[in-house]
């Protein structure tokens, strides 16, 4: 089942709004032309939703009022409605659960460093992958976001932050769902956020994190503007990779880390390697000298990651003096690495957890049928 997609007809007389945000540009163009508006509207109305953050239509000045009550009647701006929002107790990480138009939810985090605030995404409602120590891979898979729906995310936190005198500076795809299963959605997404006439946002601080389509991958290294790709590697090889991660039985290790430098070919790029240091699973010196043979003479950085807790799983995060010793040994073996700082356990920033707790509350139902 998929989600709203930007070339879907929409009939405003038959009843349903326009998703603005489902358009690209030339889309939004089109349809402003179809409701008797001159061409230069739409991009009048493109810099309001993307660089003003315009929430609704009455304080777009300088359209005519007769557009803005028919933009009312016949366009929605906003569609996602905030079910959940916490806040760490350090102030920097926020994390909200939004409930979709058809009662499905997902979630989204805004992480905030000295020099930088970074907005995580999410691309699907649940996640087909079953990883098995994700909480959104053990919920499965139920449909594909929308351009709109992942760009709403955005803006959701970019108003929040212009309050403040601030703006978004990074966007990550690293919540809920495979990005590169929702490819054309996501890659909407980014056209859009990286256009000079709205958002504005650099495509070197876009970053795409998949756990390893390497149909994905390959597509990815062709397109312009570039994006960083981050890899969830996790293990050295296809036995214990299968374990944590079960698409390794279609995309096996060695072919992945081949797409990998495919990649770096293409882009002149570096990729990142997320691994989740699971306590006597991965974590051994051993491993880390696996992983340092695998990623030998590739362009790439890993960054190492202390499990998130997830309720119910039988997998915990490597204690911390076992993951010094695997960051030293990686280090000592000439591959770059870093232990990234674990943020947000407080208030189950991990990918799934805020969402999984709200729907074992309603007994398992979507967010708006209880």
């Amino acid at each position: 089942m998929s989600g709203r997609t930007a070339t879907d007809e929409q009939d405003p007389g038959a009843g349903e709004k326009v998703a603005l945000l489902d358009l690209t540009h030339s889309q939004l163009q089109d349809w402003v032309l179809s409701q008797g508006e001159p061409r230069y509207r739409a991009d009048q109305l493109y810099n309001w939703l993307y660089a003003s953050l315009a929430s609704d239509f009455e304080g777009m000045r300088n359209l005519p009022q007769s557009m803005r009550q028919r933009l009312g009647e016949r366009a929605d701006i906003q569609r996602l409605v905030p079910l959940q929002d916490i806040l760490s107790p350090d102030g920097l990480t926020r994390k909200v659960l939004f409930a979709l138009s058809d009662g499905e939810s997902i979630e989204s985090v805004l992480m905030r460093y000295d020099d930088r605030n970074t907005v995580c995404l999410s691309t699907q409602v649940g996640c087909a992958l079953g990883c098995t120590f994700c909480a959104t891979g053990q919920s499965g898979f139920t449909r594909n976001l929308s351009a709109g729906e992942i760009l709403e995310q955005t803006l959701h936190f970019a108003r929040e932050l212009r309050e403040e005198g601030q703006r978004i500076t990074n966007v990550v795809f690293m919540g809920m769902g495979e990005p590169l299963m929702n490819y054309e959605a996501t890659w909407q997404a980014i056209q859009t956020l990286t256009d000079s006439r709205g958002f504005k946002l650099g495509a070197r601080r876009i970053t795409i994190s998949t756990v390893g389509i390497i149909p994905g991958i390959e597509r990815l290294s062709g397109e312009k503007p570039q994006v960083g790709l981050a890899v969830s590697l996790h293990a050295p090889d296809d036995r214990l990779r299968k374990t944590l991660a079960p698409i390794t039985r279609r995309y096996p290790v060695k072919e992945l880390i081949a797409a990998c430098r495919t990649y770096v070919e293409r882009t002149g790029r570096r990729v990142t390697f997320e691994y989740a240091l699971v306590d006597s699973v991965n974590d051994s010196s051993q491993h880390a000298a696996q992983v340092a043979t695998l990623l030998q003479g590739l362009l790439c950085h890993v960054n190492l990651i202390p499990l998130n807790p997830v309720p119910d799983s039988p997998w915990r995060g490597s204690p911390r003096e076992r993951v010094r010793a695997f960051h030293q040994e990686l280090n000592r073996l000439g591959v770059n690495s870093t232990i990234r700082l674990r943020r947000g356990t407080e208030i189950e920033a991990g990918c799934g957890q805020l969402r999984s707790r709200w729907l074992g509350r309603q007994g398992g139902q979507n967010c708006l049928s209880s």
